[in-house]
């Protein structure tokens, strides 16, 4: 499995993943399935402000998982304070490339002078949990039945990393 920056000729295969999560989980808050020109788009707005993109490839060539980060909110006073997200193919799942896709978004962060990493994981999704605190994010929160998905209310864990 390689770690590497994503390129335009990736988001077919983010795509496929990003759209499996959204039919069978609830780490992503929409029962919409993404279009390719959204998921360009996505691409292309995180690349035009510095952010990255990456993504493992199997051994086959195919996208296994990608990662990024974002801005957590919109006003100037969060401006060092940075959203990640990681997705992973469900048959790659459990063979550590979830943190070998988060582990060197901690360095481009810190590169772009960002200070935290926030990451925002469904309470239900305790592999995900645990993943976060073996990487060193501390729980900050738990913001109760915030999100609905498949007929049911969502909590959601806030967890930060200090960069």
């Amino acid at each position: 499995m390689v770690i590497r920056p994503a390129s335009e000729a990736d988001i077919a295969g983010i795509l496929v993943i990003y759209n499996e999560v959204v039919r069978t989980s609830a780490a992503v808050y929409t029962e919409e399935e993404a279009s390719l020109d959204n998921r360009l788009k996505w691409y292309a707005d995180r690349r035009a402000l510095g952010y990255p993109v990456l993504v493992a490839e199997d051994d086959a060539g195919e996208i296994a998982g990608f990662s990024s980060f974002g801005d957590f909110r919109p006003w100037p006073g969060f401006r060092l304070t940075v959203e990640h997200s990681v997705y992973i193919r469900t048959d790659c799942r459990g063979q550590g490339l979830g943190c070998a896709l988060i582990t060197p978004l901690f360095d481009e962060a810190r590169a772009l002078g960002k200070h935290v990493m926030i990451g925002g994981i469904d309470a239900g999704n305790p592999a995900s949990l645990r993943l976060h605190e073996k990487l060193g994010f501390e729980r900050a929160g738990t913001l109760r039945e915030v999100g609905t998905k498949f007929g049911r209310w969502l909590d959601l864990v806030f967890m930060q990393r200090i960069l």
